[in-house]
Parts: structure tokens; C-alpha cells; sequence
């Protein structure tokens, strides 16, 4: 495991809030060197602790306003494997949650409209292993960077 402090929290926090923040930005807030700042940010790449960059996208301003979690339920002896295989065929799949208990997985969809959610799920059920689905429709979100 990495060890880290106080600095690096701070780093982590302003590129999540920010993942195109220059080093230059982030130096005088955390009291550090241009070079400093990039030796840190480099050694959390490379232990693991940053994954990557990414964008973070309107989905709604594309016409994919529609967000749902989708329980799934599969047959006693279905691995693991195959159920995340199962989901990530299906493009509208954002996220897929393996679970202990009943359901077996947690699916986030997103889709343009109702009718786009029902062709998603009947895909999902369409599988084989599927025994059961319920539907959750999500009416707000928040989310920790």
C-alpha cells in the first residue's frame, strides 16, 4: 500500500476536481516546487493510487437523460465472469456491481428514453442465466470525485 499525506490528498483533490490542472496551478496551493508537484503526481501513477484521467460528459445533452440500476438475478451456478460479460456487451451498460446476496449484480444503464429501457433489459434477460430483473429508476444523483 502507498503511503499518503496530507500534500498528496490535496493533489488528489484538486485533479479530481480538475484532472487538466497544471502543475503549475497546483504548486502554490500546496506550498511546493513545479518539479515537486510532478515527482508526487508521477509516483501516484506509478503506485496505482491515480488509474487514469478522463472527461466527465453531460450524458443528458447527447438525448441519454434516462439513468436506471437493473438487479439481475442468474442461475445458481452462473460465475462471476459471465455475468459481467453478460452486461458489458450492451453498450448502454455504464457499470457493473457484482454483489454478495440476492440480486447477484447491480447493472447501471443509461438510455434515451423508456422504450430504449425496455429493449435494454429484455437484452439482459435474453441471456440464458438470467432468472429475474427489477428496475430501479434513479431520479438524482451525487457523486464523490
Amino acid at each position: 500500500m502507498t503511503e499518503i499525506d496530507d500534500v498528496d490528498h490535496q493533489l488528489l483533490r484538486m485533479l479530481r476536481e480538475d484532472g487538466r490542472r497544471t502543475f503549475s496551478e497546483m504548486a502554490p496551493e500546496v506550498g511546493l516546487s513545479v518539479a515537486a508537484v510532478k515527482r508526487r503526481v508521477d509516483r501516484l501513477r506509478q503506485s496505482g493510487v491515480i488509474t487514469g484521467f478522463t472527461v466527465q460528459v453531460d450524458h443528458s445533452k447527447l438525448g441519454w437523460s434516462i439513468e436506471a440500476f437493473v438487479e439481475l438475478t442468474y442461475t445458481g451456478t452462473t460465475p462471476v465472469g459471465e455475468i459481467v460479460r453478460t452486461a458489458y456487451k450492451t453498450a448502454e451498460v455504464q457499470a457493473v456491481f457484482t454483489i454478495a446476496g440476492a440480486p447477484d449484480s447491480l447493472v447501471h444503464v443509461r438510455v434515451r428514453d423508456i422504450g430504449h429501457l425496455q429493449h435494454v433489459i429484455d437484452g439482459l434477460r435474453r441471456t440464458g442465466n438470467v432468472t429475474g430483473t427489477k428496475t430501479l429508476m434513479i431520479l438524482g444523483s451525487w457523486t464523490r470525485n
